[in-house]
């Protein structure tokens, strides 16, 4: 049997945050290697046979690992971890062995095709030959560094959903857009005004580059943490989006009626299926009546609107 090869994907975090990185890179894998020396005891009985590498250890820092596989995206790993990481406020340092760090961007095109989602085909930026049929509606993406090619399940999830319930003329907004996709996406269903942000500038500039090449004229991006620095100028939101991760969710929902109508549309992901029951609660505590759940591969997304 042929072997497989893997590249070795680590993270390596402040002790005070290793718990944080640990359920972060167990939404990708819960297979962790984990090198935490801050409870080495160098006077304990065991301290004098320890290597001296443990010995010289830094006690301040742990790292977290995970193992990708060759025919796995690792582009899309990294960008996952490091917009998580960015919008839980954790200084996480990414590397990996096996594959260099100017090669993440260039690995995406080996693993990136186009992908039919309904009536959305999402469509890599560099295929300018491809022949959409007539019921297709063709975004094109180039992913770059950011998390969002519609091959990871939320992506998926959230698309699925956007097609079923946006309408047309909406004011959209775009909670932790990652490469931009789902502002695309909801301008190409017929969203009349959309505006995408990120924590990561990496991310937001890919966005802007995304938005540029989409040909949209309706679509606006920025840095924002959270909801912060969102534009109201045009008033509240008639949907919103949020593909992020459980515990951002949960500290974001409170503030969310401020941006969104009363009778609003709201997409959850980046969801595990552990954690649906914490957003549920604070869905139904916070108002919100929850219309839809679509689950892939462990992961879930959520359909609701504020107010009954």
């Amino acid at each position: 049997m042929e072997n497989r090869i893997w590249t070795k994907l680590t993270a390596r975090v402040g002790i005070e945050d290793l718990d944080c990185a640990c359920a972060v890179m167990g939404l990708l894998d819960n297979g962790l290697m984990i090198e935490d020396y801050s409870d080495f005891a160098l006077d304990g009985m065991y301290g004098e046979l320890a290597d001296e590498s443990i010995l010289e250890a830094d006690r301040t820092h742990a790292s977290v690992s995970l193992f990708v596989p060759a025919e796995r995206p690792l582009p899309e790993y990294v960008a996952f971890l490091r917009e998580r990481f960015a919008a839980l406020g954790v200084v996480a340092e990414l590397s990996t062995e096996g594959m260099a760090e100017e090669d993440w961007s260039e690995s995406w095109k080996q693993y990136y095709t186009p992908i039919r989602l309904g009536k959305l085909t999402v469509v890599p930026a560099w295929q300018t030959d491809y022949v959409a049929a007539p019921e297709e509606t063709v975004i094109y993406m180039d992913p770059g560094m950011a998390f969002g090619t519609g091959t990871h399940e939320t992506t998926r999830l959230v698309l699925g959903l956007l097609e079923q319930h946006i309408r047309g003329g909406e004011r959209f907004l775009d909670v932790g857009c990652g490469s931009g996709i789902l502002s695309v996406a909801a301008a190409a269903l017929g969203a009349d005004f959309c505006a995408a942000y990120d924590i990561d500038p990496v991310a937001v500039a890919v966005t802007a580059d995304n938005i540029r090449k989409s040909g949209y004229s309706n679509i606006i991006c920025g840095t924002s943490d959270l909801l912060h620095s969102v534009d109201l100028s045009g008033g509240k939101y008639d949907f919103c989006v949020a593909n992020i991760v459980a515990d951002i969710l949960l500290r974001m929902l409170p503030d969310l009626g401020g941006y969104l109508k009363e009778g609003g549309s709201l997409i959850l992901s980046g969801i595990i299926e552990d954690r649906t029951e914490d957003i549920t609660a604070a869905l139904d505590r916070l108002g919100y009546t929850l219309l839809a759940k679509e689950e892939l591969n462990g992961w879930v997304a959520l359909y609701a609107k504020r107010g009954a």
